[in-house]
């Protein structure tokens, strides 16, 4: 598979995985549920091996991730934020602390389209970068101890 290729793949994958996570936090059903039931959308076609990875790695380290984002989210509980964007940012800040052949910066970068395409307020591709960028300096710092 062309590099290119590679790439819309992974930005498919990452999209599935905004999706799912939107859907499990809509209908209070599990990821594993809606994995193992097949109960995702159709339209969004069967999830790839590296859409799963992405999806159990964030539910996995969820408590770790929710912490780092309500860390680094100035006056923004998690509990506010539109689930879009929650979606999104815990699907980055799980490659950015666990995925160690992602830079920080496509997650970064993936992360910002898909909060500007599906993101319901005009500043969520704002409000998800400034916390992304937060976060890289904490883990980054963290490395550095």
């Amino acid at each position: 598979m062309s590099r290119q290729g590679a790439h819309q793949t992974r930005k498919a994958a990452r999209r599935k995985v905004m999706q799912i996570l939107y859907q499990a936090g809509i209908t209070g059903q599990s990821v594993d549920e809606i994995l193992s039931e097949d109960r995702y959308i159709d339209e969004i076609g069967v999830p790839c091996d590296f859409t799963r990875m992405l999806l159990r790695g964030t539910v996995e380290h969820l408590a770790r991730i929710d912490a780092l984002i309500a860390q680094t989210s100035e006056n923004w509980s998690i509990e506010r934020m539109p689930l879009v964007d929650l979606s999104v940012l815990r699907m980055a800040v799980y490659e950015m602390c666990y995925a160690d052949d992602i830079p920080h910066s496509v997650s970064i970068n993936e992360a910002v389209e898909l909060a500007k395409q599906y993101g319901g307020e005009d500043e969520s591709s704002r409000f998800v970068n400034g916390v992304l960028g937060k976060i890289a300096v904490v883990i980054e710092q963290q490395e550095l101890e």
